[in-house]
């Protein structure tokens, strides 16, 4: 039989794979043991989203698709950048366009100079909206320009004189700036660096899969361009803070109650209060990010921690003046959601042995298979798991330990999650001529 026949491929499909899975410790007996739902009339929110932080699964949503301004929840991106691309010690010179940003402000004024991380926290647990586009201005001129374009982690890409310039600036313990004149820079030179940071805000975001998320202000304030409007989904905000939240850096600011710093000049002292009431609300609570505005509406990114879980939660437009507080009580109901619901089960260990596979023009017939794979997931008493095996009705010889048969496919519910090879167990070498000889001798012998 030609060796073709024998490629066919063939899915094996095992519905409803029943996998018993311990409960963790810290969780009692009874819990898991009733599926306590969640209407989309239970909240306010046009669009709510509750994330597995681990591995981006959408364990609740509402509307989570729909594009929607995002407010100051924009600000989780530009701490982001701003600490993916600057270093806390960077000075940082106040620009004319900076200190005409609308409330919510710190109220700088131009020519005033502070270090990077203190604005991130000013930024972060205020709201301000002048720091954030003193931020985006600085590190767009900075590291968003392509005669300045240097990703921290990446010196390779200095030139050799800016390299000089930034080892010397470490070595006497002092930082840096590209621009001496910024306290007089025109407005439409201080728009270029901002729109360069916003840049670097959308290729981030695209780095992460999202693909309907469009940032055009550091801020959050509502805007539009030609390309759109500043916006994003419920989805897309759960997966940058999902991404955030890997960062010490990121969470050290974002769960600061309070923050004092003062002017490189000592023209003024500051101290910053964290106004995300959400860290007082519920225990293991850590962030991350209020916003409001005219189109947005109120706005909150929540992150919270139990029992070795991680849960994000989005709230898009939950609730206008005077319903401040229904962003509280929706991201509430979402962690409890999660918290009462969902429990770390185990689909796959780190190796599971599968099935023989035949093998054609071998010495042996067949090799055993495995699945290569470590998979422990967030899941519920409602939630159905399949796994789906595409796997060679046969292969050829010569095989070697480790060679790909096929894979092993996740689906939660319907949606397909992560994916495993099923590799060899055996080595088999091919039959050839001197193989042939050999048995032929042998059989002489006897």
């Amino acid at each position: 039989m030609r060796l073709e026949a024998f490629k066919k491929k063939v899915s094996i499909i095992i519905a409803f794979l029943v996998v018993a899975l311990a409960v963790p410790e810290t969780v009692s007996a009874s819990a898991g043991d009733v599926f306590l739902t969640l209407k989309d009339s239970e909240l306010y929110a046009l669009s709510a989203c509750l994330m597995d932080a681990d591995n981006g699964r959408v364990l609740y949503g509402k509307n989570v698709d729909d594009v929607r301004a995002m407010a100051s929840t924009t600000k989780i991106m530009t701490l982001i950048i701003a600490l993916e691309y600057g270093n806390a010690d960077d000075i940082v010179t106040i620009s004319p366009y900076a200190a005409s940003m609308p409330d919510v402000q710190l109220n700088v004024m131009a020519g005033e100079q502070y270090r990077l991380e203190d604005l991130c926290y000013a930024m972060m647990l205020e709201s301000f909206n002048d720091v954030a586009v003193a931020i985006a201005e600085y590190v767009g001129e900075k590291y968003g320009m392509p005669e300045n374009f240097q990703k921290r982690g990446n010196p390779d890409s200095l030139t050799d004189e800016k390299t000089d310039t930034a080892n010397e600036a470490k070595d006497n313990n002092e930082s840096q700036t590209y621009s001496q004149d910024v306290s007089s820079r025109d407005y439409d030179e201080s728009r270029l660096y901002v729109r360069k940071f916003a840049d670097l805000m959308n290729e981030k975001a695209r780095e992460l899969g999202c693909i309907n998320t469009y940032f055009i202000t550091p801020n959050g304030l509502d805007a539009e361009d030609e390309n759109g409007k500043h916006s994003t989904t419920a989805r897309e905000l759960a997966l940058i803070a999902s991404y955030a939240i890997k960062n010490d850096e990121f969470n050290n600011i974002t769960g600061t109650k309070q923050y004092s710093f003062n002017e490189i000049n000592e023209k003024r002292s500051c101290t910053a209060y964290n106004k995300d009431a959400f860290l007082n609300h519920m225990s293991g609570a850590f962030g991350i990010k209020t916003g409001f505005t005219g189109d947005a509406g109120y706005c909150f990114v929540g992150a919270l921690r139990s029992d070795g879980r991680t849960f994000i939660s989005v709230v898009l437009g939950s609730g206008w003046p005077s319903n401040r507080t229904y962003k509280w009580k929706d991201t509430r109901k979402l962690m409890e959601y999660g918290i009462n619901n969902f429990f770390e089960k185990t689909i796959f260990s780190s190796i599971e042995e599968y099935k023989e596979v035949e093998v054609t023009d071998g010495i042996e017939d067949s090799t055993g298979s495995r699945i290569d794979g470590l998979l422990s997931m967030l899941l519920c008493d409602a939630d159905d798991v399949r796994v789906v095996y595409e796997l060679e009705d046969s292969v050829p010889a010569p095989v070697d330990i480790g060679d790909v048969l096929g894979k092993a496919i996740v689906y939660i519910n319907g949606e397909r999650m992560e994916e495993f090879p099923i590799t060899a167990t055996n080595k088999v070498k091919r039959v050839d001529y001197k193989w042939y000889l050999q048995k032929l001798l042998d059989l002489m012998r006897l």
